[in-house]
């Protein structure tokens, strides 16, 4: 059974940094796709960062790109968003996301995610 847990959450100022986790169990096959979604009260759930198996494949939502990275650790079976610069519309919950599915160009989020973490409150006051 596929277990995936985020951690790294909390509240901060707007400009500050904040770096999320996701460590992930159970899965029996590699080249798989890891990606952080994040959901708004009142708004859709969103894609906003995907790595590839290699970590050579990112994609990142123009709202994040250029203030979030996203990494992995295959042998550690985890992945970190580092968050800089952040803004009060970055609050959401963010979810981990796996995909069986390799990741090569175009729109990650499209990808069919199929194990999900229970997510990680992020909270950006102003």
């Amino acid at each position: 059974q596929v277990q995936v847990v985020e951690s790294g959450g909390g509240g901060v100022q707007a400009g500050e940094s904040l770096r999320l986790s996701c460590t992930h169990s159970g899965l029996t096959f590699d080249d798989y796709t890891l990606a952080w979604f994040r959901q708004a009260p009142g708004k859709e759930r969103e894609g906003i960062a995907c790595i590839a198996w290699n970590s050579r494949r990112t994609w990142y939502a123009d709202s994040v790109k250029g203030r979030f990275t996203i990494s992995r650790d295959n042998g550690k079976n985890s992945m970190d968003l580092e968050m800089i610069s952040l803004k009060p519309e970055d609050t959401a919950m963010y979810y981990c996301a796996i995909s069986q599915k390799k990741y090569a160009s175009g729109y990650c989020p499209s990808l069919p995610f199929n194990a999900w973490g229970q997510g990680t409150q992020v909270t950006v006051s102003s």
